[in-house]
């Protein structure tokens, strides 16, 4: 099975890399997912089995005032890559998000659950997952903050690597604690993504997000734990913030389908920990 990863050198992008045998990595080098006939020539030329579209505008707050951008990755993009998997007949595997949902829920958000985006990149990311609906041989994958070795490069890295960070510099941190999600590790999506397509699994959307929940705050002291790094951190509630974007309160994603085959991703603490190990901060 020949598999083309776009977004290739991406948080996730680089461990779906690892975890086939037969990829074509495509980054903005080989491929502008913005133009449809970079994608139609680029697809055409490598003719893959499957294409899975990680790349993605993942800067919430910028998303807000560069909407026309946004979309022309995450909802546009996805219609171009929709377009060439059907002229090549490859399966159609788009990467999406938690924040496709609003969060006024008190439960963890299922594939059954109907999405209400609330800010401009949760409203470009659903109109992407409408738009690979076009092709009948797809895959919508729902991640949920992501943390990977490769870091996510629109953001420059990922939260752990920036708790890191600022605890190295002896800064005083603050966290929000009235935000709840599910930390994901990349290695694990990966893995899970090749489980749905090795199994052949019906096609449709798929949550593949680490067990369990956990608020901002709670993610950042479990790492300064794991660590044995004392820190001055103290939580904060996100109004005190004033983003630009709103953002969902509560947004864990939970699988319910993945588990009728017998698929579950292990927790997000354990996930953390393999993640800092992959990383060399503790053994």
């Amino acid at each position: 099975m020949k598999i083309a990863v776009i977004g290739a050198t991406g948080q996730l992008g680089s461990d779906l890399v690892k975890v086939f045998d037969e990829v074509i990595p495509l980054t903005h080098v080989e491929m502008e997912i913005k133009d449809l006939l970079s994608c139609l020539k680029t697809l055409e030329k490598h003719k893959p089995d499957v294409v899975i579209n990680c790349a993605s505008y993942v800067r919430v707050d910028d998303a807000e005032d560069y909407a026309e951008e946004v979309f022309a990755v995450n909802s546009v993009g996805a219609k171009n890559v929709t377009i060439a998997c059907k002229k090549i007949n490859a399966v159609n595997v788009y990467i999406s998000t938690d924040y496709v949902f609003d969060g006024s829920k008190n439960t963890p958000y299922t594939e059954e659950d109907h999405p209400n985006p609330i800010n401009t990149y949760g409203i470009s990311k659903l109109a992407g997952e409408f738009y690979t609906k076009l092709v009948e041989r797809h895959y919508i994958i729902r991640v949920s903050s992501l943390f990977g070795a490769a870091g996510a490069s629109g953001k420059g890295g990922n939260f752990v690597e920036t708790m890191i960070t600022k605890a190295k510099n002896k800064e005083t941190i603050m966290v929000v604690d009235d935000m709840v999600m599910s930390p994901t590790y990349t290695v694990d999506a990966a893995a899970m993504i090749k489980e749905i397509l090795i199994k052949n699994l019906p096609f449709g959307i798929y949550h593949a997000a680490n067990k369990g929940q956990c608020s901002w705050y709670k993610f950042a002291k479990t790492i300064f734990n794991t660590l044995g790094i004392e820190v001055r951190l103290s939580p904060t509630k996100t109004n005190i913030l004033q983003s630009k974007a709103r953002r969902p309160m509560y947004s864990p994603l939970v699988s319910v389908d993945l588990k009728k085959y017998g698929l579950e991703m292990e927790g997000w603490e354990a996930a953390l920990k393999n993640y800092l190990i992959e990383k060399g901060y503790v053994r």
